[in-house]
């Protein structure tokens, strides 16, 4: 596909376009960003499995504790694993497509500089997830009131729970793939601040609809298959996603009226 760009890139900072331009995309898009991230898995893949590796034993450590000690291990996870481990984990597997993309061999030493430097944009970007997450599960928790107090209720009296739960976790779910659909590879590649690329993200999704539905129904297909596997399947399909969303950024998002990050350079 062409990756003509939609502005300007002489703009002064006043004259930057907010949010950043988008194209409009196939509903199949997806399906090539899934194809795009295989080939790069098999360009580096040592360093995309190894981080795939890492990714698992989180998702495993935080599914364990969850399960032991409930919504106090849930929390501790999300802030823990979710917020500050992972973006800079994803950081990685973008800087792997990003190395490829330049025709470069990608090496670890690289992807680690890049997650360190441009650590305080996506702390900010997890902050915001995190508020969102834990208005999410408060919520959830006053949707309880709903639940029959009969210790045996019938369908009938569950579908007021269940129909409402699902409304809930919808609406935040939704809000949640949005924010940060486009919004860390967009402040790994420019220098951007991360409510603009949030805004990004966001106008991105809503104005492809249709894609975006494709592309979280096989994110969501994803997560169900690592469970199926007891997480092992995360080993490749977790930084599968990774790679194929930095070529859905690439293919989304018109960012060249933003500097691109050099290494090295903070935001």
């Amino acid at each position: 596909m062409s990756m003509q760009p939609l502005s300007d890139p002489s703009e002064t900072p006043a004259e930057m376009p907010f949010p950043a331009p988008c194209r409009t995309l196939q509903v199949a898009a997806p399906l090539r960003w899934l194809r795009l991230g295989w080939a790069d898995m098999k360009r580096a893949p040592r360093l995309s499995l190894t981080y795939g590796f890492v990714l698992m034993l989180i998702s495993a450590l935080i599914g364990s504790l969850t399960w032991r000690y409930g919504t106090f291990a849930l929390y501790l996870g999300l802030a823990t694993g979710f917020v500050f481990v992972g973006p800079i984990l994803a950081v990685g597997l973008y800087s792997i497509s990003r190395q490829l993309e330049a025709g470069l061999k990608p090496f670890m030493g690289y992807c680690i500089q890049e997650g360190w430097h441009h650590v305080r944009g996506l702390m900010v970007l997890g902050l915001v997830l995190l508020i969102v997450l834990l208005v999410w599960a408060r919520a959830a928790a006053m949707v309880h009131i709903f639940v029959p107090v009969d210790a045996n209720p019938t369908w009938q009296e569950l579908v007021p729970f269940i129909g409402i739960g699902s409304a809930v976790g919808l609406i935040f779910a939704s809000i949640v793939f949005a924010v940060s659909a486009f919004s860390l590879p967009m402040i790994m590649d420019r220098k951007v601040d991360p409510i603009t690329a949030v805004v990004s993200s966001v106008n991105a999704v809503l104005q492809n609809k249709g894609a975006m539905l494709v592309w979280v129904s096989l994110i969501g297909l994803t997560v169900i298959v690592g469970f199926a596997t007891a997480f092992l399947s995360f080993i490749v399909m977790l930084p599968l996603i990774g790679h194929a969303t930095w070529h859905g950024y690439r293919e989304t998002i018109d960012a060249s009226a933003w500097a691109r990050n050099a290494p090295g350079e903070t935001q």
